[in-house]
């Protein structure tokens, strides 16, 4: 199993936000009362994790992550016949599990719904992928995603071959409609954000223009942001506003992205193009835990 994408992925706060969710997983499901009462402290049970459909498989090294915060991996030994981030035919096993029968029954759940959400993501992702293929433009995520897993559902979909957005609202500064109507005009909330950084520019983010309009985007195209946002243009418009935005400014279509619409809206000539739903409406891939062996006295 590949860990180097994993491991840069989830550094810093990014592996915190994952421990700190991994954490809840296995408070809410509370003590597992049914295994602590048939299995005895010596059990050993080994088990499989098989892929029950064609998928991508994503979350493998949060198996190990899950066992730690059990305190039970120094106990386990695990096997993983299939590297992070690959395809995996229907039947294929996937993680090979061998440790202490309660933490094994306990840890089953959370590492389960982790692999089939992650992996379901990362097979939509994929999807929309396959569909922008011939065109330039490459597919963003957005912030709609389950609270408290903002982080692993990003990391999921660049597995899947899409690209990150803004992670936080600090990763980039992003002028949508309330901030522009609020201050006046896309011009005087450009000012608003020089002024509030103007002791510290080099440190200010870089900023994303949300354009409802072709006005608005000759507008944004004057202050030289980093990037200029189509808020739900229909292609012919998306075509007229990209030949508005020149060289070095970066272009995003968003609003209402489907499978179906998704080729048109890439052909506008856009840079990126942003889909809520692959985090937010992403099917779950099915996976199971199999037991290979069961305890007898």
């Amino acid at each position: 199993m590949s860990l180097a994408a994993f491991d840069d992925f989830f550094s810093g706060h990014a592996r915190r936000y994952l421990l700190a969710a991994i954490e809840l997983a296995l408070s809410e499901d509370g003590p597992d009362l049914t295994s602590l009462a048939v299995f005895s402290p010596s059990d050993v049970l080994r088990a499989r994790i098989v892929a029950k459909e064609d998928t991508l498989v994503v979350g493998l090294p949060i198996v190990p992550l899950v066992l730690s915060a059990l305190g039970a991996l120094a106990a386990c030994d695990l096997d993983f016949p299939v590297d992070e981030g690959a395809r995996a035919a229907k039947g294929t096993v996937v993680c090979r599990l061998t440790g202490p029968a309660v933490a094994v029954l306990k840890s089953e759940r959370v590492m389960l719904n982790f692999i089939s959400h992650l992996s379901g993501i990362a097979n939509l992702t994929a999807r929309y992928v396959a569909a922008l293929s011939g065109t330039n433009a490459r597919l963003l995520d957005t912030r709609k995603t389950l609270p408290g897993l903002r982080y692993p559902e990003k990391y999921a979909v660049a597995m899947g071959g899409g690209v990150n957005h803004r992670k936080n609202l600090a990763d980039m500064l992003m002028l949508k409609d309330n901030h522009i109507d609020r201050a006046g005009g896309i011009p005087q909330a450009m000012a608003a954000l020089r002024k509030a950084y103007e002791n510290d520019m080099e440190m200010m983010p870089p900023v994303e223009i949300e354009c409802r309009s072709l006005e608005e985007v000759t507008q944004a195209v004057a202050e030289n942001p980093a990037r200029i946002m189509f808020d739900n243009m229909d292609p012919p418009t998306m075509r007229r506003a990209k030949a508005l935005v020149p060289p070095g400014i970066e272009t995003e279509a968003s609003g209402g992205v489907d499978l179906d619409s998704i080729a048109a809206v890439a052909a506008s000539g856009t840079d990126f193009v942003s889909v809520g739903r692959i985090t937010h409406s992403a099917p779950a891939a099915d996976f199971s835990m199999q037991l290979e062996s069961i305890p007898r006295e």
